[in-house]
């Protein structure tokens, strides 16, 4: 499986980001074609090659234009959160780029309104707001769905400690927005002895949203290296290094939750199964089993990604009785799958398709079906006969 390795060493920021995954997609121009079509004025992105500690990387600098009145210059200065949306939403941009930009901004806005302690749409953040926080989110946006990897790792994230200026005044390393993006989020990140920031908000939002492990480099077959500058001259190369390649799909992110439950009520159970598969649980299920003074009771298993651990355990100990779960890491074979939507007189059924060595089988989906047999008023097993038919002579 493909996969980018961010080597966080020195930190992170959006336009080390920028300049780590342009060299691995090796196109500018592909770069500011895409970004056109945010339909932004008042900036320009200039591309260089800079050397740190003796390494060259991209550096990408997006310079505002000062020929713009003052106050047209200072509304770029302070957008809201919807207002970016828009901006993305009306752009052409692809849908799974958007999607991901809009995320990492949310990110950023949540710690910013936790820190200043203002709703949402009332933080006119000058770190969001500014149009380079735009062309560094949507741009690496645009970027990581150009290289579409499997996966992406990232390394425990350094920054740096003591204090720097901003526009409140003087603040304390990690900034309050990156310490509040760490907190929400399972980003492993530790202090350096380098005494400024390592880690913008940006920075820290980008690699929250992208990174599921935060670990030493894999087993990986390296294909390409991206390396990124930053603005600043350290005692350490102040460099992204972004790696691309093949790594083996080990399947061990599969994790399996166990926990056996003797005083809980039914409802309480068949609630916290909705609220589990809500959260992102891959398979939930219940079976009855006996425990000690012959009381009948429940085991609840659950199946979810690794990432997702430590979110569905807090579900189970919220809403069940249970004070103790055990988990394991599984591997697991899956078929290659795609969803697909099947043709027939009562109307269009959605399927899965999947692939087996070669060999084709269609699994309609249950909700699908069910809509068109009410519909139609025809018995369930008919459509079933009609899509194993469609397996017979695909």
């Amino acid at each position: 499986m493909k996969a980018l390795y961010f080597e966080c060493s020195s930190g992170i920021s959006g336009n080390m980001t920028l300049g780590a995954l342009l060299e691995i997609v090796g196109d500018e121009k592909y770069l500011r074609k895409e970004l056109e079509k945010l339909n932004l004025e008042g900036y320009k992105i200039e591309i260089t090659k800079k050397v740190k500690n003796g390494i060259t990387g991209t550096y990408v600098d997006v310079i505002l234009e000062h020929h713009h009145k003052h106050e047209h210059e200072h509304h770029h200065e302070h957008r809201n959160l919807e207002e970016i949306y828009k901006i993305i939403d009306n752009s052409t941009i692809a849908e799974q780029s958007k999607e991901l930009a809009k995320k990492i901004f949310m990110r950023v806005a949540k710690a910013e309104s936790k820190v200043h302690n203002k709703p949402l749409n009332e933080i006119h953040f000058h770190e969001v707001g500014a149009i380079d926080s735009i062309i560094d989110i949507v741009g690496t946006a645009i970027l990581i769905n150009k290289i579409n990897p499997d996966k992406i790792i990232s390394s425990i994230v350094n920054d740096g400690y003591g204090f720097i200026e901003c526009a409140h005044g003087t603040i304390s390393v990690p900034v309050p927005a990156t310490s509040e993006i760490f907190a929400n989020s399972q980003t492993k990140w530790k202090q350096i002895d380098i005494d400024t920031e390592l880690v913008t908000p940006t920075g820290a939002a980008i690699i929250s949203e992208l990174a599921t492990e935060f670990t030493t480099l894999p087993a990986m077959v390296t294909e390409k290296i991206g390396w990124g500058v930053g603005t600043k001259e350290l005692s350490i190369p102040n460099i992204l290094k972004v790696y691309y390649g093949e790594i083996e799909d080990k399947n061990e992110t599969f994790t399996v939750m166990e926990t056996n439950i003797d005083d809980c009520s039914g409802e309480v159970l068949g609630y916290c199964q909705e609220k589990l598969f809500e959260n992102g649980a891959l398979d939930v299920f219940y079976t009855p089993i006996f425990m000690k003074k012959n009381r009948p009771a429940y085991r609840l298993t659950v199946a979810c990604k690794k990432e997702d651990l430590y979110k569905l355990q807090n579900i189970i100990f919220q809403e069940t009785t249970t004070i103790g779960i055990r988990y394991r890491f599984e591997n697991r074979t899956e078929l290659g799958r795609e969803l697909i939507e099947i043709e027939t007189k009562y109307g269009k059924i959605k399927a899965k398709k999947v692939n087996n060595n070669g060999q084709i089988h269609i699994y309609p989906e249950y909700e699908s079906i069910k809509e068109i047999a009410e519909q139609n008023q025809i018995p369930l097993k008919e459509l079933y006969h009609i899509c194993n038919e469609r397996n017979e002579f695909k």
